[in-house]
């Protein structure tokens, strides 16, 4: 394989069976995130409830990971990393067989809703930092960039067909096919990881739990350019990339759509998404990532404002795209930054960190954006939150010289 291909990270064989499993495990995701969507948005009857209810549901994914990351980080460099993805993804397979139960007979409410996304979430806040803290050890230092667009591309292949199959099983079957086929494809994680090599720790010094969560978040504060990365990445996790969860909201209550609408709206944005990972993973190595990560986190916060003024489904779509192109890109060159710019005894505190705000933050600003959106509407939050994070993206760049040099 070319050193140069977009592909050259697969030549490793434990990140292959990684993202293999990925993979097929995202696709359950994707299309679970979609018909969960449609169903909550179904039965909350109104477009300002419905958008505050899935605020309320990504609240229930927040806070379990807001608590819990700055503990994963620490497992994340003191435990056979193996041993924890194996116990994250049998609990995120057995949440999602819970979702389809309930809906099969007919007993899922808000209330449970609530309840399994919280267990869901807390497997995911030691999962993610754990899974991406690995990944710059499956591969030689050179392809670490390549890798992390790569597990991009994982996540956001899927996207371009889950949703749409989503749709399709919806009207078909009903929500519970998609609970259903998700809990089957996480277990394909489960088995790539069984046939991975053991991993040892990081570190092998221990000190008190709070000590360590302190370091980390100490360094963070601290490094000349991270601390940039991390403050950007939090604002724009509470005003521009919970549009994810609001588009059930945006397509079913306010632009009238049903559950195929929805599906190609998701769609585009996975498809956007995998264009963005793509970025990520053949971004040259020599090249400025401080570039990449300007122009998307631009991108993303003007796709978000350009949906304002639409009020038709199909001029969504072209939106959708951008915001997914630029999130997923965006996301690509602050983990790669994260990850090269952190030693590897300090890397999954770090990654915990940048965890902490894409999977516990971004739900908690869904709660904050729904909430505010149940008052003044989906258009109007969407252009505050767009505007003040594209201001916020250039202006971080244009202040500060020691981000621009890397």
């Amino acid at each position: 394989m070319n050193e140069r291909s977009i592909f050259a990270a697969l030549r490793f064989r434990d990140f292959r069976l990684l993202w293999f499993g990925l993979m097929v495990s995202n696709l359950g995701t994707w299309m679970q995130f979609t018909a969960l969507g449609y169903y909550v948005a179904q039965i909350a009857g109104s477009p300002h409830r419905a958008a505050f209810d899935l605020g309320i549901v990504g609240g229930a994914r927040a806070v379990p990971v807001l608590l819990l990351s700055p503990i994963a980080g620490v497992v994340a460099d003191r435990f056979p990393r193996r041993r924890v993805l194996l116990a994250t993804n049998v609990a995120m397979s057995l949440a999602a067989f819970a979702f389809a139960l309930l809906a099969t007979l007919h007993r899922l409410d808000l209330t449970g809703i609530i309840v399994i996304s919280a267990v869901n979430a807390a497997a995911n806040a030691f999962d993610s930092p754990v899974r991406q803290s690995w990944t710059p050890l499956l591969v030689e230092r050179p392809y670490v960039g390549n890798a992390i667009g790569l597990t991009s591309v994982a996540f956001n292949a899927p996207a371009v067909i889950g949703p749409a199959l989503a749709g399709l099983l919806i009207v078909w079957v009903g929500v519970a096919g998609s609970f259903y086929v998700n809990g089957v494809a996480t277990l394909a994680v489960v088995v790539a990881v069984a046939m991975m090599a053991p991993s040892p720790p990081t570190i092998a010094r221990r000190e008190p739990m709070l000590v360590s969560i302190a370091s980390g978040i100490r360094f963070l504060i601290e490094h000349p350019i991270l601390r940039w990365i991390i403050g950007v990445f939090v604002v724009t996790a509470i005003c521009v990339r919970p549009y994810a969860q609001l588009i059930p909201a945006f397509i079913v209550n306010t632009l009238r759509g049903g559950p195929q609408a929805l599906g190609w709206a998701v769609a585009a944005a996975g498809i956007g998404g995998f264009a963005g990972a793509l970025i990520t993973a053949a971004f040259p190595a020599n090249a400025p990532r401080s570039l990449q990560w300007v122009l998307a986190g631009s991108i993303m916060a003007a796709g978000v404002l350009a949906l304002a003024p639409i009020g038709s489904i199909p001029l969504t779509l072209p939106c959708f795209f951008l915001i997914g192109m630029g999130t997923l890109a965006f996301l690509g060159a602050s983990n790669t930054l994260i990850q090269t710019l952190s030693p590897d005894e300090m890397r999954g505190r770090a990654i915990s960190v940048y965890t902490m705000v894409a999977v516990g933050v971004v739900p908690l600003g869904s709660l904050v954006l729904g909430t505010i959106a149940s008052r003044i509407g989906l258009h109007a939050t969407f252009a505050i939150g767009g505007g003040i994070s594209l201001a916020l993206v250039l202006g971080a760049y244009g202040f500060s010289g020691v981000l621009r040099s890397v």
